[in-house]
């Protein structure tokens, strides 16, 4: 394939040319020429996506021009690890998924209440202490029970190293977070001066939901924090590093003291902090990246208080959320998104502030009840696919009844040629329930 750079293009944009003498792609950058490719491959077939060639005899392609660039710079998708750890392997193919469907930031949310998955040499106790539960809620409910298992793991320094290099080769950034000054009851745990003075030992939380645990606002604690984020500046060339800030409660006017620090230490290491929008609430920021994820209304609010934003709200793109209301619908929590409702989904509001824009949009994998990388699959896929169309590309026109049967004839073989366990279009098999398991549905 003879490869050209050509500036006239948009950024992340390529022009791919085939015809009877071969194949030109024209490229705006490395990650147009990485997109070129990846609709080579899907117009080669389903098994251009295998690990290894099964192809037999003389292959064919279309003929044909296929011009294209992203509508929005950033095209997202979360990946909690914190909750439900992931192993190295796991979180490199999840990248191989996210570059497959043209998504180029994967946020990786490695602290919380139920674990702390990054090394930092200068705190052992986080990983040796904070990296593991005793045992973990099953399902959502109110009650004592769990299911007395051990879980754990973190991931070393040069683990992480690896799994930035290694998205970078794909043209997907890593975005780290690590979450202040809630979600943090892993981090006490560990080191309990960082918390409320309780006289109670802390234990990684064995609970989902909220937890009122927060770090207190003690300058050795938000000096611990620097040292923590420093580390993670260490590893993640990413611009943009987040720090949390949601969910957070009974929260005091210097815990939002807190956020602003942590924030303004990013800001002088030359990155940009992103945080959840409950950190607006805070005051006096520096310019930030917000993730919209309560609702699009605060969207509008931080692009008027000068900050940029991703939307990503809560009642439209977590996939962790049910796909049906039907009984065998495994552990079915939040609201019903369905695969129609993803592909549907606009990030633009129709009443965003005039003249205001955002930086793109991001589905949110959230783990507590997906315990297994096959349950990821099943939450992700294919809600992602109609997701990554909807974040790449332009609103008009947008069929849902044209989608599906591309979806079904053609991409649906992509995913089975991969090895995606995904939820069927007519509801789980057998083995994807969890007949018993109690949810909690919004």
């Amino acid at each position: 394939m003879d490869v050209r750079t050509d500036v006239t293009l948009p950024a992340e944009g390529y022009r791919l040319e085939i015809d009877p003498s071969g194949v030109r792609l024209h490229v705006a950058d490395a990650a147009g020429e990485f997109y070129g490719r990846q609709t080579l491959r899907q117009l080669i077939g389903p098994d251009a996506f295998r690990a290894a060639s099964i192809h037999r005899g003389q292959q064919t392609i279309p003929c044909g021009v296929v011009t294209d660039h992203p509508r929005f710079g950033w095209r997202g998708c979360l990946l909690d690890v914190a909750r439900h750890f992931r192993t190295k392997a796991e979180v490199l193919r999840f990248i191989d998924l996210l570059a497959a469907h043209k998504l180029n930031v994967l946020n990786l949310h490695l602290t919380d209440d139920q674990g702390w998955r990054i090394e930092i040499p200068e705190f052992p106790k986080l990983t040796e202490v904070g990296g593991w539960r005793k045992s973990s809620m099953v399902g959502r409910h109110d009650g004592p029970e769990r299911d007395g298992r051990p879980h754990g793991g973190f991931y070393p320094t040069d683990d992480l190293r690896e799994i930035v290099a290694y998205a970078a080769a794909r043209s997907v950034t890593v975005v780290p977070e690590v979450d202040i000054p809630g979600h943090a009851r892993a981090a006490i745990a560990a080191y309990p001066e960082l918390g409320p003075e309780t006289g109670e030992p802390w234990e990684v939380w064995t609970s989902w939901g909220i937890s009122t645990s927060l770090l207190n606002t003690k300058k050795s604690t938000l000096d611990f924090f620097k040292a923590v984020f420093d580390h993670v500046l260490d590893i993640f060339p990413s611009e943009v590093i987040a720090l949390g800030g949601d969910e957070v409660p009974g929260a005091t006017e210097e815990h939002g003291r807190f956020v602003r620090e942590i924030a303004r230490h990013l800001v002088e290491r030359g990155r940009r902090p992103l945080g959840w929008d409950e950190v607006l609430e805070a005051g006096d920021l520096p310019p930030m990246v917000i993730g919209s994820w309560q609702s699009e209304a605060a969207g509008a609010r931080a692009v008027a208080a000068g900050h940029d934003v991703v939307m990503c709200p809560e009642d439209h793109v977590y996939l962790d959320h049910r796909q049906s209301d039907h009984v065998d619908e495994p552990i079915p929590v939040g609201y019903l998104r369905t695969l129609e409702s993803f592909y549907g989904y606009e990030p633009v509001p129709a009443d965003f502030p005039s003249g205001k824009t955002i930086l793109g949009t991001q589905a949110q994998v959230w783990s507590e009840h997906l315990d297994t990388v096959r349950r990821v699959d099943y939450a992700a896929f294919p809600r992602l696919c109609a997701f990554a169309e909807v974040a790449w590309s332009s609103p008009e026109g947008r069929d849902y009844a044209e989608f599906l049967p591309r979806l079904r004839d053609h991409h649906l073989p992509r995913l089975d040629a991969l090895g995606v366990e995904y939820r069927p279009l007519d509801g789980p098999l057998p083995w994807q329930t969890r007949p018993g398991v109690p949810g909690r549905p919004r």
